[in-house]
């Protein structure tokens, strides 16, 4: 694996902290494994300060103090990842890559971005068209997601007037598109839109209407186009990330979008709290790999000592025993142990306050308790055997009546949350929390006003009138117990925008989150 180049100055050292955790990730969307992940950002890191390092001699070297136009840093060094790549599907060694980038860099659309400059899309000329200042706050803000606080310590702003500063960079996009789409060799037909799409793009109150509609459905150049004149309704980083990056560019974005909330901001995390990026939140303590280890000695020796312990006790005690023995579920089920209807209140039944679970388990209340003869538990194994049905009996009786007609709490919890939204188009973001382990998943839901799904990221999609079905991906079908997974996706939608509704995980019924 080649090692990353050695900084030659104090700008490429900051380079290197500021963008390395962008390529990383970026890398990642487009390879199989880490390690390729690794090994690709690392050439595309020495491919791009290579590519600096040649324009900055070569603007010396003219004598006349001006750069060439050219993209901000992050963007270049993720053009890179893509160039990269390219190279290896050209080199043998596509198999590192995701099966998807491979057959894109076959494509027409990755072909644009190595063709002749008129027919790129339009926002990586728009973007290329500003001056770096100017494009580096705009990226910096709308892709990468920073707060404005973060971003104006970055490049030394006012922290009063850098949101304003913002608005004014967003109008200057915007003309450096305008500008760009009418350069744009097309046909007859897209010309006489073009006008007409740059009038309606201006207010936000402007109705489309419906030829123009029905145009952009079937015209990619134009339709890329309305996405980068459009400065209202939060479109602008979608157009941005998808129209510079290319492959992968709306999962990238909402990447950084979620490493942003998360605090892992500027960089790599060490670096945003050397530099008080994470402003305001308690810096947590790493857990190095000798403590970890040392604690997972120490939980299975204690575990091993209570599982010897002598337990004595009455013949209740021991059907309660043998029906727990049998709780363990099927290998075919990849879900974890649920506490079964017969469990009852440490010192309340028969035996003795761990008689009613396994040696060393905490007993659990009778409010979270099923009733015995409950379906679930029943597919679950955990009333198969006579032994079970008699502990069953006693939790029902000793427990009371009250704890035995409480329902379990849903399996699945599903957060719908519309991230932007303009006035034909909306991004939304799905995180769902499962209470069972899954080996994979398969979210389903159903839109009450219409609304139709275009583009998906962190899985796919199938849609048969209002009901889509949302499937894992190959990285992230994997859920732990307790834990959760989060897709995004585009939609359109006409008339109104009101949430998903009716979800169910795996065919099973799962709750909205509130």
């Amino acid at each position: 694996m080649p090692d990353l180049p050695t900084p030659q100055n104090a700008a490429e050292a900051a380079l290197l902290s500021e963008c390395w955790d962008a390529v990383l990730s970026y890398a990642d969307l487009c390879t199989s494994g880490s390690a390729s992940a690794t090994q690709l950002a690392t050439e595309a890191f020495t491919h791009g300060i290579d590519e600096l390092r040649a324009a900055t001699a070569a603007s010396k070297s003219t004598g006349t103090g001006r750069r060439a136009l050219r993209l901000p840093r992050i963007p270049l060094l993720l053009a890179s990842v893509r160039t990269v790549a390219a190279a290896w599907e050209t080199s043998g060694l596509g198999h590192r890559l995701d099966p998807d980038l491979r057959l894109w860099l076959h494509s027409d659309k990755a072909a644009r971005y190595i063709g002749p400059p008129l027919h790129r899309p339009l926002a990586l000329r728009g973007l290329r068209d500003m001056q770096e200042p100017d494009a580096v706050l705009l990226w910096l803000a709308e892709v990468e997601s920073l707060p404005m606080s973060a971003v104006a310590r970055r490049l030394g702003l006012d922290p009063a007037a850098a949101s304003s500063e913002l608005a004014q960079v967003r109008v200057l996009f915007r003309d450096r598109c305008h500008r760009n789409h009418l350069d744009t060799p097309m046909d007859a037909y897209c010309r006489s839109y073009a006008r007409l799409l740059d009038a309606v793009t201006r207010s936000p109150s402007a109705e489309t209407p419906e030829d123009l509609s029905r145009h952009l459905a079937r015209c990619v150049e134009c339709a890329e186009a309305a996405a980068c004149l459009r400065l209202h309704g939060g479109g602008l980083p979608a157009a941005l990330s998808s129209g510079v990056i290319g492959w992968g560019g709306l999962a990238y974005l909402e990447r950084r979008r979620r490493a942003a909330e998360a605090g892992m901001i500027g960089g790599r995390t060490d670096a945003a709290v050397d530099t008080g990026l994470n402003e305001g939140k308690p810096v947590r303590p790493r857990i190095g790999r000798t403590g970890i280890l040392v604690t997972a000695v120490l939980v299975s020796a204690l575990a091993l000592t209570v599982s010897l312990m002598p337990f004595g006790g009455s013949k209740g005690d021991a059907n309660a025993a043998q029906g727990e023995s049998t709780d363990g579920q099927s290998v075919a089920d990849p879900g974890p142990s649920f506490p079964s209807g017969s469990k009852t209140k440490s010192g309340s039944g028969t035996g003795s306050g761990t008689g009613s679970g396994t040696a060393g388990s905490p007993a659990v209340a009778d409010s979270t308790s099923r009733p015995a003869g409950n379906s679930d538990q029943e597919a679950q194994g955990e009333s198969s055997s006579p032994a079970r049905k008699q502990g069953g009996a006693k939790g029902s009786t000793q427990g009371g009546a009250k704890g035995s007609t409480k329902s379990a709490a849903p399996d699945c919890r599903v957060k719908y949350e519309i991230v932007s939204e303009w006035p034909d188009g909306f991004q939304a973001s799905v995180t769902v929390t499962s209470t069972k382990a899954l080996a994979t998943w398969s979210l389903g839901w159903t839109f009450k006003d219409g609304q139709r799904v275009g583009q998906m990221w962190d899985g796919t999609f199938t849609q048969n009138d209002s009901h889509v079905t949302a499937t894992a991906a190959d990285y992230n079908k994997t859920v732990a117990a307790n834990g959760t997974f989060t897709f995004g996706f585009l939609g359109s939608w006409t008339g109104s925008n009101s949430a998903a509704r009716d979800f169910t995980l795996n065919a099973a019924s799962c709750q909205a989150a509130g």
